[in-house]
């Protein structure tokens, strides 16, 4: 999927344009998926697939499918309940989704990872109709049903527990 290091290069100058964007008007420029996937594939050591692949993003070297959903939030949207993830698409094989956390920069603050299994069982739970159409999660409820696979502070790589569940 293209060279890497430009990708990179081009997607730091996307980070900051969408950051001044965002201090100018109060609205994200639109990069913030981009911007996860590209995270969650250099942090986790991942390959990314050709853009339109139905159901995933990534694969991991043990050939793991991964959905790939980003959220950048600023430390106080980050404390308020309430935020949810874009839609997780069940019809599609994959086998695992990974969060990607961002700070208002778009800079990585934690990846986490759920199950297919957990993920599943959680947005069709009853009750919520967003959450069951539309696959949209909380972020809470992700942490509850997911762990935490990176951190900026620990700058820990993918836990080799998921790599073979």
């Amino acid at each position: 999927m293209g060279d890497q290091t430009e990708i990179g290069k081009v997607l730091a100058q996307a980070k900051e344009l969408a950051a001044a964007y965002y201090r100018l008007t109060g609205k994200p420029l639109g990069v913030t998926g981009e911007v996860g996937e590209y995270e969650a594939a250099r942090l986790l050591k991942l390959d990314l697939v050709e853009a339109r692949v139905p159901g995933y993003d990534a694969i991991g070297p043990d050939g793991r499918r991964y959905q790939v959903k980003s959220r950048a939030l600023s430390a106080e949207a980050r404390k308020k309940s309430g935020q949810r993830l874009g839609g997780i698409k069940l019809e599609h094989d994959w086998d695992a989704v990974l969060f990607v956390l961002m700070d208002e920069q778009l800079d990585t603050i934690e990846i986490w990872l759920a199950e297919r299994g957990a993920v599943t069982d959680a947005i069709m739970r009853p009750g919520s109709k967003a959450r069951n159409e539309r696959g949209a999660l909380a972020i809470s409820k992700f942490r509850q049903i997911g762990s935490k696979v990176w951190h900026r502070q620990s700058h820990a790589g993918l836990d080799p527990a998921y790599r073979n569940p």
